[in-house]
């Protein structure tokens, strides 16, 4: 059986983000999410893959205060 489908609002729930914070990886990270209709939904697995193949942690150098 497969994944139910989240919302945002579930999804930044599970990893500890805002919603805006979740939007914004769709748009700059390629998280993976699909658009039905309006919405955004997403599937935990694909989430918690994307998030270990470390993905979610390649950023613009510099932007995390504190680290080289």
């Amino acid at each position: 059986m497969s994944d139910p489908w989240l919302s945002a609002d579930d999804i930044a729930s599970h990893l500890g983000v805002t919603k805006d914070t979740v939007y914004a990886w769709i748009a700059d990270k390629g998280m993976p999410a699909h658009k039905v209709g309006r919405l955004w939904k997403f599937q935990v697995s694909e989430i918690d893959e994307w998030v270990r193949s470390g993905q979610a942690a390649a950023s613009d150098e510099g932007s995390v205060p504190g680290r080289a």
